[in-house]
């Protein structure tokens, strides 16, 4: 198999249940190197059977900040990975009812590591890039639906993101969309457990 599956739990052992990083294997000599960034065979034997319909790419400098994101009525799930540079990844459990509901999960996501998150549906997403340039890419199960985003607050205390790098003094590069999302309201109803939005 070209893939090692790791589940995601919190530091006091909780699984966060769909939650995967996932390291490729590479293969290098003097050549350079090969590996394999996705197989949906062996993404279906570890029971990820997801099907994607879009790719997407960004470009970001150093300190900036996207996210936290997410889709209401057409949740995407999705595959992420750093192409270049590195970033400090985040996935926010949303689905009410959830043992780990509002709860987070982080990952250094680093090119040279080739290392990757999934994240699926009903989740919000976001990324802090700590190298001075990342190139970051995903696959998603569903499209883009720009009348259906979501945000969440990135620092909001709720859910208490560490985001590692950021020192008290230090503020990130945020869109001014980015920057005006809602705290999190854990009296709201998000997704329910099976990921449908209530």
């Amino acid at each position: 198999m070209a893939f090692e599956f790791y589940t995601c739990k919190l530091s006091d052992g909780t699984e966060v249940k769909g939650l995967y990083e996932i390291q490729p294997k590479i293969f290098g000599d003097a050549r350079g190197y090969f590996l394999e960034t996705y197989s949906e065979r062996d993404f279906y034997i570890n029971g990820l059977r997801m099907h994607f319909v879009q790719d997407n790419q960004s470009k970001s400098s150093k300190g900036v900040l996207r996210g936290l994101h997410f889709q209401t009525r057409h949740p995407q799930g999705k595959l992420v990975r750093a192409l270049q540079g590195k970033v400090y990844d985040v996935a926010v459990d949303l689905r009410k009812g959830s043992e780990t509901f509002g709860k987070y999960y982080g990952v250094i996501l680093d090119a040279e590591k080739q290392n990757m998150f999934y994240i699926p549906e009903s989740f919000a997403h976001g990324f802090y890039v700590l190298s001075d340039e990342a190139i970051f890419t995903y696959k998603c199960t569903d499209f883009y639906h720009p009348e259906d985003e979501g945000g969440l607050m990135w620092n909001d205390p709720a859910i208490g993101i560490d985001w590692k790098v950021i020192a008290p003094d230090v503020n990130p590069l945020l869109s001014e969309k980015d920057g005006k999302h809602p705290a999190f309201d854990p009296m709201k109803n998000y997704f329910d457990i099976n990921g449908t939005w209530i």
